[in-house]
């Protein structure tokens, strides 16, 4: 089986669209405002071993710039430069060790900030700045290092200016941003797209190699190499996970081994310059359903299209998960794992004996990604640019007595991610098969 290459050419979002975003942000703080942000701190994995770095989403979203030390300082109005990031400064032996800083010189030239300065000063010069303004928007309690410096500055505003015009409101920034976020701009459409590519090629990598005998853990390493050799990392740490816990919902162990007659259950996804695809695919290693999973998957499947067809302008964001309950609920009760009907059993909730989960979620810069799922106590009615996953499945667990044996232990989920669009909506994760007749097909095929 090829694998097609995929693109990576020209997805680099500009500086132009970040530089939107902040004035945009701005313009919704009112010109009285100090709009703060800090990037992600190195955080340790062990001893003086850091984790790959990531940048806080957020940071990132409004500013695109790639280093820990640093805080975004958005001041509306400023004569100056509205926008002013505090960053590190070019270090020739800090360099030596850990590769080229930007420096603010940089941060002006390259990524489009109208003033920078160095990180070490800031306590000096950003009191300043935020001294006349009336509200400070920022995310207070989530990083408790930044806030303490936080209220360090606004003590010494009150010391040092004998208590003058010094902000009384703290607001959370979150209020303002994360509405933003939930509307996708045609470039970050791009590099979810290709977002999605790679992980589709990672679940096709996963399929080629997964067959009885072998373990979850080498099926994981062909998924994470597959979206290391496209340029990505991986967008949370997968689920491999073969039999019954596949009934796990957040399985993690990927260590047990595969089984002839035992289904495989994969969720992963690749992140592509932060931003994520989530994608979850349900197989038989050993080439072909049984009657049981295939009649299982046949209704999972055909949950995931009924809701899928409810992703639409103006439609509520649950309307999927209803779709998907109201298909799975028939399913269930027509194969007997459910007594009485469907009405009875949405009515009562039986079904979440099997489905417990919701449908989907927003995906973006983070896989669960930000937005309000209800505006004023309704579900949210989804509008263009939003993008979301499909998700349903069942889960009957191993120790399930009120079912018969031959159901037991069987977990299947189907996941796509899907942008809405004007005319109604773009499954990203097209590319990667899910047709039971598909999937053994290119089982065959391996």
């Amino acid at each position: 089986m090829s694998t097609p290459a995929i693109n990576l050419a020209g997805l680099a979002i500009a500086p132009e669209e970040f530089a939107r975003r902040r004035r945009q942000l701005m313009k919704m703080a009112g010109p009285d405002a100090v709009l703060l942000v800090a990037a992600a701190p190195e955080r340790m994995r062990n001893a003086d071993a850091a984790w790959p770095y990531r940048q806080n989403s957020d940071f990132h979203y409004l500013a695109g710039f790639p280093e820990p030390d640093a805080v975004l300082a958005l001041l509306p109005g400023r004569a100056h430069g509205e926008a002013v990031l505090f960053c590190r400064e070019r270090d020739p032996e800090h360099e030596r060790w850990h590769g080229p800083s930007v420096g603010t010189e940089q941060a002006v030239a390259a990524w489009g900030m109208d003033d920078a300065f160095p990180i070490d000063d800031i306590d000096d010069i950003l009191p300043g700045m935020i001294e006349g303004r009336a509200r400070v928007y920022c995310h207070f309690g989530h990083e408790p290092a930044f806030d303490a410096q936080l209220l360090g500055w606004m003590r010494r505003l009150r010391q040092l200016r004998g208590g003058g015009v010094v902000p009384k409101e703290f607001v959370a920034l979150g209020h303002l941003l994360h509405d933003l976020r939930l509307f996708k701009s045609r470039a970050e459409l791009k590099l979810m797209r290709a977002s999605a590519a790679i992980a589709v090629e990672a679940q096709l990598a996963a399929l080629r190699l997964a067959r009885p005998g072998r373990h979850e853990y080498e099926v994981e390493a062909e998924l994470l190499g597959t979206i290391r050799r496209h340029g990505a990392v991986p967008a949370f740490a997968p689920t491999v996970a073969g039999g019954a816990n596949a009934c796990v919902m957040h399985y993690q162990g990927n260590r047990a081994p595969l089984r002839d007659g035992e289904l495989l259950l994969i969720d992963a996804g690749a992140e592509l310059d932060c931003y994520a695809s989530d994608i979850s695919r349900t197989f038989p290693p050993n080439g072909r359903y049984s009657r049981e999973q295939r009649a299982l998957y046949e209704v999972v499947l055909a949950a995931q299209l009924a809701a899928i067809d409810q992703v639409r302008p103006g439609l509520p964001f649950d309307a999927s998960h209803g779709a998907a309950v109201r298909v799975l609920s028939e399913g269930l009760c027509a194969l007997g794992l459910l007594d009485g009907d469907a009405d009875a059993a949405v009515a009562s909730g039986s079904y979440r004996r099997f489905f417990a989960a919701k449908t989907g979620h927003w995906l973006g810069l983070d896989v669960h990604d930000v937005g309000d799922y209800r505006i004023d106590g309704e579900s949210r009615l989804l509008e263009p640019g939003m993008v979301l996953t499909v998700e349903p499945g069942l889960y009957v667990a191993p120790d399930d007595r009120s079912v018969a044996e031959r159901w037991r232990g069987i977990g299947i989920r189907i996941e796509d991610d899907v942008a809405v669009t004007r005319e109604g909506n773009e499954v990203l994760s097209a590319a990667m098969p899910k047709e039971a007749e598909a999937i053994e097909a290119l089982l065959a095929g391996r």
